[in-house]
């Protein structure tokens, strides 16, 4: 994204510094998912997902569908999406977001990869979409999650991860919190969705990969347990997920 266009590297490269061996860029549409491809291959520890976000809905069309799932065939490609539905925003209509939704969602089925879930506002809706297309064999990820207990509870019973972003660290996140203390932590991942929901003490300015640690720390507060096996389990768990190989691509 643009906010990371003057210092790329020193962004990936501190990353790496901080103990962050593996990152996963995220795809929003055709070309920044064109630009996560080219990203992945710069650097052996970065994949690829890619996908149409429900804010790009209208631009799906038939011959956009197909060039995604052509560019799916690079092997840096290791997830689909960040699709789903954004009733908060509305930049695009409800009906045209779930419509490319399902289409987005059988597309991800057909070329066997694990799913990246964007749901704002929406929860009945993403739930019926997904119960209704699947099941999926390769899983996926409620990115961002903002539910509540039984949300997160309704999408691992369908084999999905819960995602924590750094919103965990926020003093009033109250529902975010008690997901976190119920929810194995085997069904859990940890993110950015940077550049944005910085943790605290950095909350308000630039995201990016290093700060993740502050997510970690604040799940091991809340489930009582060291930020190793935070690290350990949470890791573990992406690497199943996205089938992601030890030390580069062609490991």
């Amino acid at each position: 994204m643009d906010a990371y266009q003057a210092d790329q590297n020193n962004v990936i490269q501190s990353a790496f510094n901080h103990g962050i061996k593996r990152i996963i860029t995220v795809g929003i549409d055709y070309p920044s998912s064109l630009e996560a491809v080219a990203l992945s291959r710069r650097y052996p520890n970065v994949y690829a997902t890619i996908g149409f976000h429900p804010h790009d809905a209208q631009r799906a069309t038939s011959k956009a569908l197909q060039q995604m799932a052509d560019l799916a065939s690079h092997q840096e490609v290791v997830g689909y999406g960040e699709i789903g539905l954004d009733y908060v925003k509305d930049y695009a209509p409800h009906d045209v977001q779930r419509t490319v939704f399902s289409q987005q969602l059988h597309l991800a089925k057909e070329l066997d990869l694990p799913i990246v879930i964007h749901d704002r506002e929406a929860h009945a809706d993403v739930c019926d979409l997904i119960r209704t297309a699947g099941p999926f064999p390769k899983g996926g990820v409620m990115h961002c999650f903002s539910g509540d207990r039984q949300l997160a509870e309704k999408m691992i019973d369908m084999g999905f991860y819960i995602s924590i972003p750094g919103v965990a660290t926020f003093t009033n996140a109250h529902i975010l919190h008690e997901v976190i203390r119920t929810t194995d932590l085997r069904h859990l991942l940890l993110e950015t969705d940077g550049p944005f929901l910085a943790p605290v003490p950095f909350r308000g300015k630039r995201n990016e990969p290093k700060l993740m640690l502050y997510t970690a720390q604040k799940i091991a507060e809340l489930k009582q347990i060291s930020i190793d096996e935070v690290a350990r389990i949470t890791t573990a768990n992406t690497v199943q997920l996205f089938h992601l190989s030890g030390d580069s691509h062609d490991s």
